[in-house]
Order: structure tokens, then C-alpha cells, then sequence
């Protein structure tokens, strides 16, 4: 069994961090160039892609729905205190036939 310790040579050390050095140079040299590739092509790529434009086109219950107000602030405060007290009852029926109404308009 040899020991590494004594059969260390200085002169391989030496030469061998210098072939270490080189190929770490290599090695940034080729990123260097790659990351200048890279960017050329996306500065290319960047002038010659026209802009797209977006559009929106809404439905119509959508500009229906913008048209109208978005509530009634009185009425809400009084809901709101109606709520707060335990006093708010809910009619069941009324709120079974908004759903439905909903349910026709998203339908259409």
C-alpha cells in the first residue's frame, strides 16, 4: 500500500493545477460566447416579432351588467344592520327565483 502523502510529487501537483486552470478558462470563455449567442437571437427575436394587440369583446348581459349601477348603497347599510341585529329573514322563494333567473341569463 503506497501513502499518498509521500508519493506526492510538487512538479505533477504544479502541472496539474495549471491543466485545472485551463480548462476552467475553456469553460468560461465557451459560456461567454454562448450567453452573447443567446442574447443576439433574442434581441433579433425581440425586433422582428410584430407587438400583438389584444381584444376584448364583451357579451351583451356583461355591457348590460356595466350599465347598470352596482347597488344601492342605502339599501345595503340597512341589509347590513338588519344582519348585524338577527332581524334579516331570508324569503326563500324570492331567492330560488333569482338564482333561476341567473341561471337563464347565462344561459342565453
Amino acid at each position: 500500500m503506497t501513502n499518498p502523502i509521500s508519493s506526492w510529487n510538487a512538479s505533477n501537483a504544479a502541472a496539474d493545477a495549471i491543466e485545472r486552470k485551463r480548462s476552467a478558462d475553456r469553460l468560461a470563455s465557451s459560456l461567454k460566447s454562448l450567453d452573447a449567442d443567446q442574447a443576439g437571437a433574442s434581441e433579433a427575436a425581440a425586433r422582428t416579432a410584430a407587438p400583438a394587440a389584444d381584444q376584448l369583446q364583451l357579451s351583451e348581459v356583461a355591457l348590460q351588467a356595466s350599465r347598470e349601477p352596482q347597488f344601492d348603497r342605502t339599501k345595503f347599510e340597512a341589509i347590513k344592520e338588519a344582519v348585524a341585529k338577527g332581524e334579516y329573514v331570508v324569503d326563500h322563494r324570492k331567492a330560488a327565483e333569482a338564482f333561476l333567473n341567473l341561471e337563464q341569463m347565462i344561459k342565453d
